[in-house]
């Protein structure tokens, strides 16, 4: 890791800070290396699927489930996987623009609190003691990219297969023209083959 900006860490310049960018330095080389190994190996257990799916009590508080599919988790732990990498953690206000984009609705600061709860007493993240900063757990980690994985690449491109299908025209009717689409789009491929 190259630190070009000894500012970018709230840290003077000088020789005498050097051992201190150094630690920073290292312990962002671990946690890219500790986000590559699990993102690579992400797979949980029935187990560990089962507990967040349903709800539970961690420590005498009711903590509800992050179901697999619902929008707003989804939301959740994909822009989480945005900011496993940062040393000092991440904020409210950091991840909730993120989680917005990705619903593409109104998303509060107190549904943000609700979710940074539900996501800490699950486990999955921790909060820096004296500050309102978090960081995600491996276990946390673990969950995220393994949620995030199975939606982006298997559920959502082929939701349509999995839905009912409407169509307003007869079977033989659809089966002819997606036969004719299929030898219009070939006619398209050979007439840019040839130009």
């Amino acid at each position: 890791m190259t630190i070009n900006n000894p500012r970018d860490f709230w840290i003077r310049k000088g020789l005498s800070n050097l051992p201190h960018l150094r630690e920073i330095g290292e312990q962002v080389n671990r946690k890219l290396l500790e986000v590559e190994h699990v993102s690579h190996s992400c797979v949980l257990t029935q187990s560990a699927l089962d507990r967040l799916q349903q709800p539970t009590v961690v420590a005498g508080q009711r903590v509800s489930a992050l179901r697999f599919g619902d929008p707003r988790v989804m939301a959740v732990l994909q822009a989480l996987t945005g900011f496993t990498h940062l040393p000092h953690g991440f904020r409210n206000h950091d991840v909730r623009p993120h989680v917005e984009a990705l619903l593409g609705r109104p998303y509060s600061t107190a549904q943000m609190t609700y979710d940074l709860r539900r996501l800490r007493l699950k486990g999955l993240i921790h909060r820096i003691p004296n500050t309102h900063r978090y960081t995600a757990t491996s276990y946390g980690l673990k969950v995220a990219f393994f949620y995030t994985k199975l939606y982006v690449r298997l559920l959502r491109p082929n939701w349509p297969a999995l839905l009912s299908e409407d169509d307003p025209f007869p079977r033989t009717l659809r089966d002819a023209l997606d036969v004719l689409e299929r030898e219009i789009q070939k006619l398209h491929e050979q007439a840019a083959f040839a130009a």
